[in-house]
């Protein structure tokens, strides 16, 4: 026993998480995406082989999502920062409208059932999919950006979305700057800024909101984070994410787009047929 647990429990789910450990650590390289998008449908799979019950598992992958995701938001944070990318007043707009729809997302997952996550996970799915399946990013909504007013609501539905998805935002944010004319650099730097206070928001609101129902979740986990999952998968990931960068570049940019669309449809379908 450890810590209360089976040994051999422990360690069918550290051999489980690893090994998803290296599948997202090599789509992540080849597809240019360490978010939720790749980490939650992952995590999915793992948690139904473990028997993690129906109405904690997707919220139990969004938990641990988020706690994944940490580090390296905030190391991407750091590096764009240095480089002078990031645009501060609009970080500084979001922030807080952001955090607040985090607190809304944690909540939810405390007393919403699991078919609420999925269907936010299907609709942010497949808008990444139809984006990058028909280039997406060749639509516009002008040159400048908008005032305050629109900018909170934006951070807010931002906040709200990862906190339901299990993302850190970026590819909400992106999409919102792009549309906006933002170069690709700056959207990509600001919305790392963003992701940080998502993603620890997102983390300690999942723990909080998993509390009530520990009797459910797989050994070692605080709530809906797993502590295993957190621990293996993100070193894990980021070692194997050289050899998806490899392969990635003996494909052409645009094959790259339409696989990951691909990819992202498939997973969406996979949590579709769930909800049948």
């Amino acid at each position: 026993m450890l810590l209360g647990y089976p040994i051999g429990e422990i360690v069918l789910l550290a051999l489980w998480i690893a090994g998803a450990g290296i599948l997202v650590g090599i789509l992540a390289g080849l597809f240019g995406i360490g978010g939720g998008a790749i980490i939650v449908p992952v995590l999915y799979e793992v948690f139904r082989v473990l028997e993690v019950p129906e109405d904690v598992r997707m919220q139990m992958c969004i938990g641990t999502s988020l706690a994944i995701i940490v580090p390296t938001t905030v190391h991407s944070y750091i590096a764009h920062k240095k480089k002078g990318a990031v645009i501060p007043q609009v970080v500084r707009i979001w922030a807080v409208p952001a955090v607040a729809g985090v607190a809304i997302g944690s909540v939810a997952a405390t007393f919403a059932p699991a078919p609420l996550f999925k269907i936010a996970f299907v609709i942010f799915a497949g808008f990444i999919a139809v984006r990058m399946l028909f280039g997406g990013d060749r639509l516009s909504l002008g040159t400048v950006l908008p005032g305050r007013p629109m900018l909170t609501f934006y951070g807010f539905i931002t906040g709200l979305f990862s906190s339901l998805v299990g993302v850190s935002g970026g590819a909400v944010s992106n999409a919102v700057l792009t549309l906006y004319g933002r170069p690709m650099q700056q959207a990509v730097a600001t919305s790392a800024g963003i992701g940080v206070p998502i993603t620890i928001a997102g983390t300690i609101g999942y723990m909080l909101a998993g509390w009530p129902h520990m009797a459910q979740l797989p050994p070692l986990s605080i709530g809906f984070v797993s502590v295993l999952g957190f621990a293996l998968m993100a070193p894990v990931s980021s070692y194997t994410a050289s050899y998806g960068v490899r392969l990635a570049h003996w494909l052409p940019r645009r094959k790259l787009e339409i696989a990951f669309g691909i990819f992202l449809m498939f997973a969406s379908l996979r949590f579709i047929i769930s909800l049948i």
